[in-house]
């Protein structure tokens, strides 16, 4: 399966595309798109809608997953990420190409194993899974990466037939053995 990870970004938005088998990961593209943080943002937008457009007719993607917004400290930034958001969901869904949605906390639970973790913790496990000599750069890249292999780790037969993930008590390892445990014991 191949994957479109997208960062979004109004200035830089970065992206990572990988192909996987669900345990192997494999670098195909990676970079940002970049606007001029002077243009007006209608203009950045435009700029952002083309250049994913233009990526997605090159790299040919079965899924995009694209980080979601769940909160910001400031309201106009939000609201302007929520734009290039926006505009990163269009071009996906313009393309024909299904799309998938991960808060930072489930990136990072996904790659790392800790839904807290760090920038750097994040890039280098990209760097790891994908075999790299470095970690990506700008940031943005890697975050992007990060997404596209988080939903490679998320998917199974769920994530194929559209059905919601289980409540977040039955998802982790710990409270599945815990139950059973419970449950055999006399």
């Amino acid at each position: 399966m191949r994957i479109l990870g997208i960062d979004p970004g109004s200035v830089r938005t970065g992206y990572g595309c990988v192909d996987t088998d669900g345990t192997r990961h494999r670098l195909i593209a990676s970079g940002t798109l970049s606007m001029p943080a002077g243009a007006a943002l209608p203009d950045r937008l435009l700029d952002i809608h083309r250049g994913l457009g233009r990526l997605m007719r090159e790299v040919a993607p079965d899924c995009v997953a694209v980080e979601n917004l769940f909160h910001a400290r400031n309201v106009r930034s939000a609201l302007v990420l929520g734009h290039a958001r926006g505009v990163a969901v269009l071009a996906a869904v313009e393309a024909g190409v299904p799309v998938v949605e991960y808060t930072p906390a489930e990136i990072k639970r996904a790659v790392v194993g800790y839904g807290r973790a760090e920038k750097g913790q994040l890039g280098l496990m990209v760097k790891l899974l994908l075999g790299l000599d470095a970690v990506p750069t700008p940031h943005d890249a890697a975050d992007a990466l990060a997404i596209a292999i988080c939903h490679a780790h998320c998917q199974g037969p769920m994530a194929r037939t559209g059905e919601r993930r289980p409540a977040r008590s039955q998802r982790s390892w710990r409270h599945a053995r815990l139950g059973h445990i419970r449950r055999s014991q006399p």
